[in-house]
């Protein structure tokens, strides 16, 4: 469920040009702590904001929600789970129905062909279960990178990587954390510059404050406590 934070008080937004940048290496991982810390303190039970029971249903989830909403998501999903309440109903549903049944969440051919390919491979690789290595994950119909980093870190707790989602994508460049454009490059940085046992926590916490601060066409730099840590050029001043 997603965090129900009371957001700071507005503030004077420091222009970019006056916050001082890391000169040295001590310098960013201060900085950089400074950001976590801060993230710790807005977001301190951030957690996946798609709605499932398992990891079947977060790995459905998951895809269904690519270019679409969790909130679209959560909307479709409790009535899909009625209908398909195991792999093994996806695994033999029909293709054009179930296109149907998740039409609002877009590219419903694509997913739906997706969700019964992936029920089949883990219905006849894995004997049901969602497997739990990105290797295997990574051989599921639909489960790119990102989605097995969301399922084995929400479902199974396992720091596989850093989860890049347009959000996270958005905030690390703001906040300098990756000059990167290519997601997967996004996430070595991110990989690089953060504790392991940070990896998931963090995901979760950026999407939130994406979400909630540091949205993509306005953000909230007046109410945002890393404002005095941003020199990005796209702050919202006034």
């Amino acid at each position: 469920m997603q965090e129900t934070e009371t957001a700071p008080l507005e503030h004077p937004v420091t222009p970019p040009r006056k916050v001082p940048k890391p000169k040295s290496a001590s310098d960013r991982k201060a900085r950089l702590q400074r950001i976590l810390d801060e993230l710790d303190t807005l977001f301190p039970r951030a957690t996946c904001a798609l709605h499932h029971r398992n990891a079947w249903e977060l790995l459905v989830s998951t895809i269904l929600s690519a270019q679409c909403t969790d909130e679209r998501v959560n909307k479709v999903t409790p009535a899909l789970f009625r209908k398909y309440p195991a792999i093994d109903d996806f695994a033999h549903a029909s293709q054009a129905e179930l296109a149907n049944d998740i039409r609002s969440t877009g590219f419903f051919n694509n997913k739906a062909r997706s969700l019964i390919g992936a029920a089949q491979r883990i219905a006849a690789q894995y004997k049901g279960e969602v497997p739990q290595s990105m290797t295997e994950l990574l051989t599921v119909p639909g489960a790119a990178r990102k989605t097995a980093n969301v399922v084995l870190g929400t479902a199974f707790g396992i720091p596989s990587g850093v989860v890049v989602d347009t959000h996270v994508q958005r905030v690390s460049s703001r906040l300098d954390l990756s000059r990167q454009t290519d997601p997967v490059k996004i996430e070595q940085d991110l990989m690089r510059i953060l504790p392991r046992e940070r990896w998931i926590l963090f995901s979760h916490q950026v999407i939130h404050f994406g979400r909630q601060i540091c949205i993509a066409r306005k953000p909230r730099c007046g109410v945002c406590p890393l404002d005095p840590l941003c020199y990005a050029k796209d702050k919202t001043l006034a």
